[in-house]
Order: structure tokens, then sequence, then C-alpha cells
């Protein structure tokens, strides 16, 4: 029988079936499927179904149309509770990911792509939306980061296990894929029914809603999706394509980087916490303009691979602070709005991410550099929209135009 807590009631639960327990449980499963997916997607790809360019821009719009319909998320919380969606989502998001690689043509990957990509968009959709539901607003940066924090430390052991026996024992994608993915799945079923479900103090607004006074962060959502969907795409698919990476190299990057996001995203929660949203985001963008830029030097000038490694490692570091956009619209959100909210920040997040990568596949086929220059600009287009955002923002006091005193607007 199911059981309800509210969560003023959750401390008096035993440690391991608390809410901040059950997010740190997801937040460590969700990567073990979906960063083995794309550790080993641009080998497999290209060893296996012979991908280029266009191919790999095609397989990522394929992968982000659920992204764009996360929107969809709303109607189904109508009849299914947040947490239960959130977890049947991690589980498909396992499921896709363990079968794979038994579908190596380019139908049987755009499918599997698919499955997967819909468990993964609607599970981060209601896994953003139950953080900020469940974390109180005073400790959310630091608890953000060492969220992130947790899912590098359980993707790092995957990782070391691929670079240390992936050439030793012989490993396949199918066995790979398979035990990352299966390993996923079985984590969310023992999270389904080992816990309560919990109750927030503010029932959700079950439809969908668009307000005046959030445009700031729809406008930085959109913009956010537009500029990480060239990173997601490309900037590891010219690891291998242009610098000939093997499977275990471009682990062994990944590994690097999650090492990186052990160390830095609690510190990176920390910053956010002492120098507000809007410093640490424009700190963001100026240091992804200037990564994608170089990216591009790359091909213009013909920048070595050592550079290309740490730009790639850099350039992930960097990511890690768009925490300080989720704590920026909790702390100027109604309570109520948060999961439909959610949902449509998702699906704003994922406009340019549908056509994008299907676009730029054929322009990286004139010009890779050009791809790089423009993801620079998109930078610098976020840069000026983080300037907007007050140093203290709330309800009222969304953006540097807002008046501090006024109530807030639809």
């Amino acid at each position: 029988m199911t059981r309800y807590v509210p969560l003023a009631d959750a401390p008096s639960l035993p440690f391991w079936r608390r809410p901040i327990t059950l997010l740190f449980l997801m937040a460590m499963a969700m990567p073990i499927a979906f960063s083995t997916w794309s550790a080993l997607l641009n080998n497999f790809v290209i060893e296996v179904a012979g991908f280029d360019g266009s191919d790999i821009g095609w397989l990522h719009t394929v992968r982000e149309i659920p992204g764009f319909f996360a929107v969809g998320v709303i109607a189904i919380i109508i009849f299914v509770r947040e947490q239960v969606l959130g977890l049947v989502s991690l589980a498909l998001l396992g499921v896709a990911t363990g079968i794979t690689a038994w579908f190596p043509s380019m139908g049987g990957i755009l499918t599997i792509t698919m499955l997967s990509s819909i468990g993964f968009h609607y599970y981060e959709t209601v896994n953003q939306s139950l953080q900020l539901q469940w974390i109180d607003k005073a400790r959310a940066p630091q608890t953000l980061g060492w969220l992130i924090s947790a899912g590098s430390a359980a993707t790092l052991v995957v990782y070391l296990l691929i670079v240390a026996m992936w050439e030793t024992l012989g490993l396949t994608y199918n066995t790979v894929y398979l035990l990352s993915g299966g390993l996923t799945a079985c984590i969310a079923l023992f999270c389904l029914f080992a816990y309560p479900q919990f109750e927030a103090p503010n029932p959700q607004i079950k439809k969908m809603i668009l307000r005046r006074r959030y445009w700031l962060y729809y406008a930085l959502q959109f913009m956010a999706g537009a500029r990480r969907q060239i990173f997601i795409v490309f900037a590891g698919f010219m690891m291998v394509e242009k610098f000939g990476f093997e499977v275990h190299e471009v682990t062994a990057l990944y590994l690097i980087n999650l090492v990186a996001n052990i160390v830095v995203a609690p510190l990176m929660g920390r910053a956010v916490h002492r120098f507000g949203e809007r410093n640490t985001l424009a700190f963001e963008y100026i240091g992804l303009a200037l990564v994608f830029l170089a990216y591009g030097g790359i091909y213009m000038f013909g920048w070595g691979v050592v550079l290309a490694a740490v730009l790639y490692v850099v350039d992930h570091m960097l990511f890690a602070l768009a925490l300080a956009l989720k704590t920026y619209f909790q702390k100027i959100a109604d309570p109520r709005d948060i999961a439909p909210t959610a949902a449509v920040a998702f699906t704003i997040n994922h406009i340019a991410a549908v056509f994008l990568p299907a676009a730029l596949g054929y322009l990286w086929l004139v010009s890779p550099a050009a791809v790089f220059v423009l993801a620079a600009g998109m930078a610098c287009g976020s840069l000026i929209l983080a300037c907007l955002i007050p140093r203290h923002p709330e309800p009222g006091n969304e953006t540097i135009f807002s008046r501090p005193s006024a109530a807030p607007a639809e």
C-alpha cells in the first residue's frame, strides 16, 4: 500500500528514506545510463553505422524532439504523481539505453534514441520540479552542487571500468550499454517501491502557464538550449572525427570531466550562493564564448589535440554553473508554478535543439569552425540577458527593470 508523507514530516523517517536521499539516488542513477550512452555514441555510430556529420545532426534532432514536447508532462501529472512519473521515466531511459546496440542501423538507432530520449527528458523535467519543491531556498545552490557532484561520482566509477576493461576484456558496445542501462533501470524500480510518496506543501498548478514576469527565465532557457546543443553534438564528434579518438580515449576524457565535476560542482554551488545568479551566469557565458572561439581556432589554425582536450574539459566544467538558472527561477517563482513552468521551460529549451543539430550538421560539412563561432555568438547573447538579472531576485523583482515593491504580475 502506498504511503503518503508530508515534507514537514520527512525528517522523522530513517535517513535513507528521506526526500533528499531519493534525490541523490536519482541523481546518481540517471548519468550511469545517459553518460555511458554519450561516451560510446560517437564511436558506435561511426564504427558500426558509418555516420557522417549530417547523420549525427539528424540523430540529435530526433533525440531532442521529446524535449520539445516536455510540456506534455503537465497533462500527465493530472493523472500520475510527479514522483512516480519521474521514476518510470528513469526506468525507460535505462531500458532503452540497455538495448541500444541491438539495433545498429540508422532506423534502429533513431528509434531507440527516441525512446531513451522520452525517458530522459520527462525524467529531467520532473526531477527539476521536485528539486525546487523539496530543497529549501537557502540551501538550494549548495545542495544542487552536491547533486551534480554525486552524479559525476557515480558515472566516474562506470567510466573507470570502461577505460580499464574495454581493451583488456574485449568489451563490446552491447555489453556496456546493457550493464549501464540495466543498472539505471534497477535503481529506478527500487526507488519506485522503496520510498513513500512525498507531499509538497504547495499543490502544483496542473495546466500550462506562461507568465510575463518569467520572460527573462524563458529567454535564458532558449539560449541555453541552443548553445548546449552545439557542445553536446559537435564537440565530442570533433574529438573522434578530427583527432581519431577511440572509445577508451573518449571515455578517459569523460573521466577527467567527472573528476573535475566532483570537486568543482559543490564549489560552483557555493559561488552562486555567495556571488549571486547574475555574476556566476555572466562568468559562465564569458568563459563559454572564449572556449567556442578557441574550438573554431582549432579548425582555422590547426591547433592540436591537447588544446582541444583541455577546452573540452573547461567547457564541461563551465556548464555546471547552469544551476544558477534553476535557483534564479526558484527565487522569483510562485511555489505553485514550479511543475508547470519546469515543463514549459524544457520545451522552450528545446525549440532550437530540434532544428539546430540537423541544420548545423550540414554547415559542419562545409565549415566546422563556423559552427563554433556561431556558438560563441550565442554565449554572448546569453551574457547580455544575464546582465538583466537583479542582484537579489524575488517575486516582483525578476529583472533589473522591475520595481521591487511591485506585486508579481501574470
